[in-house]
């Protein structure tokens, strides 16, 4: 699938710049183009690979390049005030060559929680391939303030894109460590994730064709119908060194043995387990799910149509969805993995939990500022009304 990708923010530029390097070490062919707005200068000089001539700052007139300082109300203005230079950047992606875009954004900070849903409006109004939000969920010890900045900026973006993938910062940030290695490891696992899912059916000079093909058509009809979206993955290393080949590696068997065809679809089926019932980019009930996908990638030997309808069957029952599309992804890689999409999920409670944070931090942030107005005109009144204020 070939998408124009737009990273709204600084995290959404980052893991746009990520995308960039996983396509040239890969070959995956998965950006087409790709766009990097902010309202920091320093964060859009920070980035490595997207292009300096798609880098948009905006909002000069009202921060001067200083970003909005999680400030997404006024993360929004500026975007709506500043769409049309942002359109001039897009005017140079040839979309005939596009299968949808995609406007990744951190959805706790205030450049890209409030613009990306304002953008994402824009781009659905003027084009006719869809418009999907990668949103990044801020982990629970941020802050009240990114908290809040994430549940407004969820409502509003869910609700503008055609459909919208979340990935979760606190199912991802590891006990003690640093907050830039944390965001290195965290953006590592999306592009991961979503690679293998977006990569999938992008046939490259050399590569093997797929039994059976995942295309743009079948993760399109996925994601169709809006809503928001998770993404399941597990991955088993395989040697293709050693002197059984990844063949014994993978079935278990002696170094000669032939391709043991059960054993090899018990492997896949549970991978589709792992990946489906394991740490998912958004955690939720799987049960309930509209739609759903299953892509199986590695080395095509080893990617057997039988386990592949076998963990699609599974897949089916376990999400109760009749529509679950599934096919292989081959790649010359040491491992054989697993991605499955879930769209249309509704039983989410993190996203309850982060609306109920949410409330609480708004009604805090009312209480602090009657408590502010309060405590100033207690210190500036004096006690007998006896002094005038200039005017």
């Amino acid at each position: 699938m070939k998408l124009a990708m737009i990273g709204f923010g600084q995290a959404g530029g980052k893991i746009v710049d990520r995308f960039l390097e996983y396509d040239d070490r890969t070959g995956s062919g998965i950006v087409r183009a790709a766009v990097a707005v902010n309202s920091a200068k320093t964060d859009l000089m920070g980035l490595e690979r997207i292009p300096e001539e798609n880098r948009v700052l905006i909002g000069q007139a009202e921060v001067n390049g200083h970003g909005v300082g999680a400030d997404n109300e006024l993360g929004a203005e500026i975007a709506e005030n500043n769409v049309d230079e942002i359109q001039h950047a897009i005017d140079s992606i040839p979309t005939h060559e596009v299968d949808a875009f995609l406007i990744v954004a951190g959805m706790g900070g205030g450049t890209g929680s409030g613009g990306a849903p304002v953008l994402a409006d824009h781009l659905k109004r003027i084009y006719t391939i869809p418009v999907y939000g990668l949103g990044v969920l801020p982990g629970a010890d941020e802050g009240g303030i990114y908290t809040l900045n994430a549940a407004r900026s969820f409502q509003t973006f869910v609700r503008e894109t055609d459909n919208l993938l979340v990935f979760d910062n606190d199912s991802w940030r590891q006990t003690g460590e640093s907050v830039e290695g944390s965001y290195e490891q965290i953006n590592g696992e999306i592009v991961r994730r979503f690679g293998i899912l977006f990569g999938a059916g992008e046939v490259r000079k050399g590569q093997e064709v797929a039994e059976s093909v995942v295309d743009s058509s079948e993760i399109i009809n996925t994601l169709a119908g809006g809503g928001v979206s998770t993404i399941g993955f597990a991955s088993e290393d395989v040697d293709v060194d050693a002197g059984g080949g990844l063949l014994s590696r993978f079935t278990g068997g002696d170094p000669g043995d032939e391709l043991d065809t059960a054993e090899t679809t018990n492997r896949i089926t549970s991978l589709v387990r792992k990946a489906t019932l394991g740490r998912l980019t958004l955690p939720c009930e799987v049960e309930g799910t509209e739609r759903a996908l299953l892509v199986l990638a590695g080395p095509s030997a080893y990617l057997n149509r039988k386990g592949i309808e076998r963990g699609r069957t599974w897949l089916e029952d376990e999400t109760g969805s009749m529509e679950v599309r599934g096919g292989d992804y081959p790649r010359r890689e040491s491992e054989v993995a697993a991605a499955v999409l879930l769209s249309g999920v509704t039983n989410v409670p993190r996203i309850k939990r982060l609306q109920e944070v949410a409330i609480e931090a708004q009604d805090r942030i009312d209480d602090i500022e009657a408590e502010r107005e309060q405590n100033l005109e207690d210190l500036v009144e004096d006690e007998e009304d006896e002094l005038e204020p200039l005017f």
